[in-house]
């Protein structure tokens, strides 16, 4: 997910996809403990794009001190 796209979503969805991929990626954490090698990629897309998404939550948190 581009960066662009996830800044054009709002708080509450951003919340709902992190929670989605946090699920996902639990799931993905069990598959590579039992070996399987192929979830090792989605993984790290999934991780990526986490730490976009949190780093545009921060930013609207910082920008709403900064407001008010």
């Amino acid at each position: 997910m581009r960066a662009e796209k996830v800044r054009e979503l709002d708080s509450t969805a951003l919340k709902t996809q992190l929670r989605q991929m946090e699920e996902q990626m639990f799931r993905l954490r069990l598959q590579l403990e039992m070996g399987q090698s192929v979830a090792l990629k989605k993984y790290r897309v999934l991780k990526k794009d986490r730490a976009r998404i949190l780093t545009v939550l921060r930013e609207r948190e910082l920008a709403a001190v900064v407001e008010g």
